[in-house]
């Protein structure tokens, strides 16, 4: 079981803010470092404790416990929920269980952070949402991890969007792309069924890459028009607790029900264009996350495999000398900057967990509703909804003539 520090000193004056996770595999090792961190680096108001980890397999959530600090464990995801000794359920499980965790543990009287997407369907999330609304009138708070949004330099990119850097917005391109599913021997696990995904590379990255585009131009899509793809229909059948699939299941292949690929365009509502490409069949691409943001006066472009580094074009400077500049987002001045290293010193994916949990513990203090709300997590989810509908209408070609 984990062993929780013994707090001393001005920490263990600060009332606490008891968390229960709900999933331990890789997202629940990530949300496990963001609060286990979090407040040896910022000044909170709080201060996280670590109170409970469920999963289903009793042997691996207790590993999972002692492994990243959590002080108990459970088996039973309604069990954590009923526990006094929570204030705030985190959710990192497949999202055909996301609706039903949230609804239950607001019920309970918790607050709730639910990673993306935000549920399967537009319906599930709808209902979240509600939930959600009516939860803040009894001083709940609900937020969805979209951790991309914490990095300094997004941060940094939306505040100078925001600031008019880039003047009026014309075009916004996007992509993200993975290749872990090329091999065409790789398993049929949860994530390529949608009974349990909900969809494919489109709810997996698409959902990360609207609500960045979204989060970064400050207003939302009005339109899409899409193209998807599975490219490998059947997989060879896993067997074990982390498949989805019954342990001892007989060897053989099961059917693909996931998009592999999606290629879609979009409009915002202020007119300005959008082209979003989310794959897990680009060879050798392992995350490659890419956002170009183009103005009337600047562009803003990102890459997630150089993720301190922003790049702007001023475009009102004579051409002469004009041109992309780096800007290598580590002075203190930039967005959750001040906590950590010397200028210079980068960070990596992982602090944008721990920057997730310090902008809920400092929302939760102060009681103000935190951002990505479930709100905004129903509005991806209905993007993500308009892309599979888009991409049924167009599944048969305008032939080309030659």
């Amino acid at each position: 079981m984990g062993h929780p520090e013994q707090i001393e000193g001005p920490e263990a004056a600060k009332p606490p803010l008891r968390v229960g996770m709900v999933g331990y595999a890789f997202m629940g090792a990530a949300h496990s470092q963001g609060w286990r961190t979090v407040g040896r680096v910022f000044d909170l108001p709080l201060r996280p404790v670590l109170a409970a980890i469920c999963g289903r397999d009793d042997a691996a959530v207790r590993a999972a416990a002692d492994r990243h600090g959590w002080a108990s464990a459970e088996t039973d995801w309604r069990a954590l929920v009923a526990r006094d000794d929570i204030d705030l359920v985190d959710i990192c499980t497949p999202g055909d269980s996301h609706a039903e965790i949230a609804l239950a543990a607001l019920a309970a009287g918790k607050h709730v952070l639910c990673e993306k997407p935000l549920a399967n369907t537009v319906a599930e999330a709808s209902a979240m949402a509600v939930a959600a609304e009516e939860a803040a009138e009894r001083g709940q708070l609900t937020m969805v991890g979209f951790n991309y949004r914490r990095l300094p330099a997004t941060a940094l990119a939306r505040r100078m969007v925001a600031e008019g850097r880039i003047g009026a917005l014309r075009h916004v391109r996007v992509s993200y792309l993975q290749d872990w599913l090329v091999d065409p021997s790789f398993p049929l696990t949860w994530r390529l069924r949608r009974e349990h995904a909900g969809s494919g590379a489109l709810g997996d990255l698409g959902a990360h890459i609207v609500d960045l585009a979204q989060y970064l131009a400050g207003e939302r899509l009005a339109g899409v028009s899409a193209l998807t793809e599975t490219f490998v229909r059947r997989r060879p059948l896993p067997a074990g607790p982390t498949s989805g699939l019954a342990a001892g299941a007989v060897a053989g292949t099961g059917e693909v029900t996931v998009d592999d690929a999606a290629v879609f365009t979009g409009r915002f509502a202020s007119g300005a264009l959008a082209s979003f490409e989310a794959t897990r069949y680009a060879t050798g691409r392992k995350n490659a996350l890419r956002i170009e943001l183009n103005g009337e006066r600047g562009s803003l472009s990102f890459d997630l495999e150089r993720l301190n580094e922003l790049a702007f074009h001023d475009g009102t400077e004579p051409g002469t000398h004009a041109g992309f500049r780096r800007i290598l987002v580590t002075e203190p001045d930039h967005p959750y900057v001040e906590a950590w290293w010397p200028p210079g010193h980068g960070l990596g994916y992982e602090h944008s967990f721990v920057h997730q949990a310090r902008d809920l513990v400092h929302a939760v203090a102060e009681r103000r509703a935190p951002e990505p709300s479930f709100e905004d997590g129903l509005q991806v989810q209905r993007v993500l909804a308009a892309v599979e509908e888009s991409a049924e209408k167009n599944s048969v070609y305008t032939p080309i003539v030659f």
